[in-house]
């Protein structure tokens, strides 16, 4: 029982099967695009920006000022909620880490599941079941700081295909 009064045994990592597409997924291809977003939303809000600069340049005036500053206003709009979108996730990431390394580490890595960065559990969220103690083991002992070092030492890639 957590100190929410949340119940905590049974809580499992999900199993592998209910989320692997037919191509799996690894370190290399990991990198999520969400082509509305990536491959339509962003590129025409750039070019906005762009052509409201350009048309400015060509005949300055004060309308034309304001809309390369709404045009600015889009771009930041656009990127500010995915930076938002990418914080909450990560921060639920987090929370279903530490319930799973409650799960899976012995206990004398447990009372030090607090130490483990919110950043550091993005990358271990890859690692399956069996060798997540190890990593969390390494990372403790500081010879993983970043996710980056984190993701590339899993052996045993668990993919996470339902992220933002």
């Amino acid at each position: 029982m957590s100190a929410a009064g949340i119940p905590l045994a049974g809580v499992e990592s999900a199993p592998q099967e209910a989320y692997v597409p037919q191509s799996g997924q690894t370190y290399k291809t990991h990198i999520r695009w969400f082509p509305p977003f990536h491959f339509f939303v962003l590129p025409v809000l750039l070019i906005n920006v762009f052509v409201s600069g350009w048309l400015l340049y060509r005949s300055p005036s004060r309308l034309g000022i304001w809309e390369l500053i709404v045009a600015m206003a889009l771009v930041m709009t656009a990127l500010t909620a995915r930076v938002m979108v990418v914080a909450v996730q990560d921060r639920v990431i987090r929370l279903e880490m530490r319930l799973r390394m409650r799960e899976l580490l012995p206990a004398d890595l447990q009372g030090r599941i607090g130490e483990i960065t919110r950043e550091q559990c993005v990358g271990l969220r890859f690692a399956s079941d069996p060798e997540l103690p190890a990593l969390v083991r390494r990372v403790l002992a500081g010879e993983l700081k970043t996710k980056r070092e984190i993701k590339q030492q899993v052996a045993q890639w668990q993919g996470d295909y339902l992220r933002a």
